[in-house]
């Protein structure tokens, strides 16, 4: 057995230790593993550039989450935050309920991807819940803003999951119809989506209750914070 290639591993280790730029150790240390098993230059070129193709859609959500970082950095979250401070007749259901209507319906046309927790939920969509419940219900303790995040979350997961089932070329859609048809039963990618409607809008109106529920029970929790302060 050949462990030269192995050198690569103890590459990476020596680069992260000496804080190296983390992509130039692990491509250099591709390098290093490929020459050692005997591989020519040319052949560790085309399969990285194979790599890099098969992957390009992992590498580009990769990218995301730099990208947010620096956005933050700048001052993203704190311009959502005053945004939403001048507008008015904002409120939290509001807000949510908007937000849910629009992720679930990109999501019936295919577009999934284009909104989601590292792009939207964390860096806007969160601190804007903040500060619209803020603004309603005064300062609120630090585990109903956490709150509040969660719920934030809560409707992106909703308005993804029940509006993808509804977009013909969905991965999910084209798992029902392989299992019918497995069963002898023909069905078309329409007629799943179509089934998967009411289902989308009965989420769609069960979720917009909760958050209006939910801005009741905050409301509460607020007015019990305040009456224990002045106690």
């Amino acid at each position: 057995m050949n462990y030269w290639p192995l050198l690569g591993v103890a590459w990476v280790i020596a680069g992260f230790a000496l804080r190296f730029n983390p992509v130039l150790v692990v491509v250099s240390a591709g390098l290093v593993s490929g020459l050692a098993a005997g591989k020519s230059l040319p052949e560790l070129l085309g399969l990285l550039g194979e790599s890099f193709v098969s992957n390009r859609a992992l590498l580009l959500f990769v990218m995301t989450l730099p990208t947010i970082g620096l956005l933050e950095r700048a001052g993203l979250r704190e311009h959502a935050l005053g945004w939403i401070a001048r507008l008015r007749g904002i409120t939290l259901p509001r807000l949510l309920t908007g937000y849910l209507a629009v992720r679930q319906g990109l999501s019936m046309v295919g577009l999934i991807d284009i909104a989601g927790h590292a792009q939207t939920v964390r860096p806007l969509l969160a601190p804007m819940a903040e500060a619209a419940a803020t603004k309603t219900h005064g300062a609120l303790p630090r585990a109903e803003v956490q709150r509040v995040h969660a719920l934030s979350a809560a409707t992106d997961n909703v308005g993804r999951f029940f509006g993808e089932d509804v977009f013909l070329a969905f991965g999910g859609v084209l798992l029902i119809q392989g299992f019918f048809a497995g069963h002898g039963i023909a069905m078309e990618p329409l007629e799943i989506a179509l089934w998967s409607l009411p289902t989308a809008i009965a989420a769609f109106l069960i979720h917009a209750l909760r958050i209006a529920l939910f801005q009741r029970g905050l409301g509460a929790a607020a007015r019990k914070e305040t009456a224990h302060a002045a106690d």
